[in-house]
């Protein structure tokens, strides 16, 4: 076999093993597939309650953190904790978020009831640059949020 030849195929195969590193390596974008998104995350944090902060229970209840379940089925967040960036901390109890559903968890006190639920606080616990962090009941990091100024992202 001649030279030319020998370097004919090999530049063939080079070309063809390119061609299929590069079919495989279209962006998951292009595909229709999206990149995973936790079933459980924190949604939406409502740090600064509408109106003056004057500390009545209404301005601590316009105070929330709501958590999302996207998947079809409901989850058991009994023994699931949300906490601040200063360690103040709720833990859920007796609670099922249902299938695509969401639930507030609001500052102030008042009555637990469907997607409502309150910690019971006389204080404020979101600050204006905070972090909110959600675990599990074996205290793995499920999400994290922060907001204001001097943080870097919004999810972690």
């Amino acid at each position: 076999m001649s030279k030319s030849i020998t370097a004919r195929r090999l530049t063939a195969a080079v070309l063809s093993a390119g061609a299929l590193t590069a079919a495989l390596a279209v962006p998951a974008s292009a595909t229709g597939h999206h990149p995973h998104r936790p079933s459980v995350e924190i949604a939406r944090v409502q740090y600064d309650s509408p109106g003056r902060d004057d500390g009545s229970n209404r301005s601590l209840n316009g105070e929330w953190v709501e958590i999302a379940n996207h998947d079809r089925r409901a989850v058991n967040l009994n023994g699931w904790t949300l906490s601040d960036r200063d360690g103040r901390t709720y833990t859920f109890r007796h609670y099922r978020l249902d299938g695509r559903s969401t639930v507030r968890v609001h500052t102030g006190v008042g009555h637990d009831r469907g997607n409502d639920l309150y910690q019971d606080r006389r204080h404020y616990v979101w600050d204006n640059r905070d972090t909110a962090i959600l675990r599990n009941d074996h205290g793995r990091i499920i999400d994290v949020q922060s907001w204001g100024r001097h943080h870097h992202g919004g999810r972690h």
